[in-house]
């Protein structure tokens, strides 16, 4: 595996990587070492993540939709959110903090949410229409007191329509886009509702030798980030940068079916999936994220539960449409996806991963019958760079940035190493630059023609696609290029602009489904993706926790689950 980081492990199998994951599996241990009698007197949740570090506590989260999963939803609500109850059918829309929303009918740029009465934070205050407008503006409004410049880039890319929330009473909002958007009530799923209050009382402990207003912002959500607090089901109770999250139990959280029955949560970064697998095995955590595939019979076999369920998710390589880019020749981009054995990927994953054909599988509403059939044909794919001018001895070159670990990033060296031994026969000459996932995961939105691209062409960052914007949008509307979100290789058109109008301007359900199916189809057509896998979610869980459910989602919900 050529990298351009060569400080990386140089893509070995798992096994025998193992040497250099015990030796850091040890080191979790000694973090996760907890005291016997305090194990006994209360029930604890023990998770190692893919996440090299601690996701972002103060509200909005890093390190992908892991920081979403685990220190969003457990410690935050939104005003919308994901049904994450059920496995046997796709993880639908509902209400959170607003109990109902609509959009106004003469003015499809104006919305009112009505909110939930009675809610509280977890320092004591009342959740209000107050909190919401300065959740809003803690990232849209560079004038806000509150204002955070770090939290802007994970939540502004993924709600870019929204531009200012109003106070109607107590419990009404209005929220105003910039064009009419019948995503929006998706996109709120991504905006956390953090404590007014208790910021208010961290910027008041900010020294006063401090003047400059940025900086005692800054500061206060330091603080804040150390001593969080929200309106989820979980709250903090220790953080320990790179190390360990620990989380209780709320008791008082507003909903019934999910006040936790297991007191205390401890979550800690585990980037090496023989690491996570070794820590499994020893006892020193109850669950693992993404275990190592060629572990998963040993897994099995010592007793633990391995869950996984078609997930609304895409691991993909993004193509550069920049100047001088290799992909802009569409022979070169459907020779890339022909010649991709997924199969044969899948057997390397142990079966944990689903065949790509699309962005949706066949069958989903957004499918839309593209006319390019994805699927391993590699003389097709041999042919069509032999009429783009390349062949064995003189091959195209081009370079991936991807990533070593991370949030749905599934097995991301060993796959994408496959990957490059697939495109070897086809007259492809990969490299790979393979920087730490979360630099990769901001390098995402800056985009291909940025410095930190380090001259690449393409980027491996997976994303859901459980809601229209994340799935499609994003990716090839001309209005969401670098730095605004993630069009990462600036692909885009009049046609596609049109096409995306039409499916975000449909406010009934079936009218959006055709209008995106039309999207989807074109993009399959269009390939600025290689579309490769999508992710099952694998995860490993000891039997004494009860109540798993494993949604079709990228998200899981732990407060409705218990310990014996």
């Amino acid at each position: 595996m050529n990298h351009h980081s060569s400080s990386h492990a140089k893509g070995f199998p798992f096994g025998i990587r193992s040497i250099v994951a015990t030796t850091a599996a040890a080191l979790a241990f000694s973090v996760l070492a907890l005291p016997g009698a305090a194990m006994a007197a209360e029930k604890t949740l023990r998770i190692g993540m893919t996440a090299a570090d601690i996701p972002r506590t103060l509200g909005q989260p890093d390190q992908g939709f892991e920081g979403n999963r685990f220190t969003g939803i457990p410690m935050y609500d939104g005003l919308t959110a994901w049904d994450l109850s059920k496995s046997n059918g796709p993880s639908l829309l509902v209400a959170g903090l607003a109990t109902e929303w609509k959009v106004d009918d003469k003015d499809k740029t104006k919305w009112t949410f009505k909110l939930r009465p009675g809610v509280k934070f977890h320092d004591g205050s009342a959740f209000n229409a107050d909190a919401v407008v300065w959740n809003v503006n803690k990232v849209l409004d560079k004038t806000a007191k509150q204002f955070d410049p770090s939290q802007v880039g994970v939540t502004a890319s993924r709600m870019p329509t929204l531009r200012s929330a109003k106070k109607i009473d107590d419990l009404t909002v209005e929220l105003v886009t910039s064009e009419p958007d019948s995503f929006l009530p998706y996109n709120l799923t991504n905006l956390f509702m953090a404590s007014p209050a208790q910021w208010d009382k961290k910027l008041a402990a900010v020294p006063a030798s401090v003047t400059d207003a940025a900086e005692r912002s800054k500061q206060a959500w330091v603080a804040f980030a150390a001593d969080a607090s929200g309106t989820g089901p979980f709250k903090m109770t220790r953080f320990v940068p790179r190390e360990r999250l620990e989380l209780a139990k709320n008791a008082s959280y507003w909903d019934p079916k999910r006040v936790p029955k297991i007191d205390k949560v401890v979550m800690v970064p585990m980037p090496e999936a023989n690491a996570r697998t070794a820590a499994l095995l020893s006892g020193q955590v109850d669950w693992i994220e993404a275990p190592a595939p060629d572990a998963i019979a040993q897994i099995k076999s010592r007793g633990f539960e391995v869950y996984a369920n078609a997930q609304p998710h895409m691991w993909p390589w993004q193509l550069s449409f920049a100047p001088n880019s290799p992909w802009l020749d569409k022979r070169v981009r459907e020779a890339a996806n022909l010649c991709v054995n997924r199969s044969g990927l899948k057997t390397l994953l142990g079966g944990y991963m689903a065949e790509a054909k699309g962005i949706v599988e066949a069958g989903n509403p957004w499918w839309g019958n593209p006319k390019f059939d994805i699927k391993y044909d590699p003389n097709a794919a041999r042919k069509l760079m032999t009429e783009a001018g390349y062949s064995a001895a003189k091959p195209v070159k081009v370079k991936v940035q991807v990533s070593a670990s991370g949030s749905g990033q599934m097995q991301p060296l060993p796959m994408n190493e496959y990957v490059q031994q697939n495109l070897k026969e086809c007259f492809f000459d990969v490299d790979f630059d393979v920087v730490e996932w979360n630099t990769l995961f901001t390098n995402w939105r800056i985009g291909a023609k940025d410095p930190s691209a380090h001259g690449a062409n393409a980027i491996n960052v997976s994303f859901a696609a459980m809601d229209p914007f994340f799935a499609m949008v994003r990716f090839v509307s001309t209005k969401t290029q670098p730095p605004v979100s993630n069009n990462w290789g600036y692909f885009g058109n009049a046609e596609f602009d049109k096409l995306i109008e039409n499916a975000r301007t449909s406010f009934d359900e079936k009218g959006r489904d055709a209008a995106l199916a039309k999207l989807h189809a074109r993009i399959v057509e269009e390939s600025p993706f290689v579309l490769i896998a999508h992710d099952v979610g694998p995860r490993a869980i000891s039997k004494k926790v009860k109540g798993v459910v494993q949604p079709q989602s990228w998200f899981i919900d732990i407060a409705t689950m218990s310990m014996d």
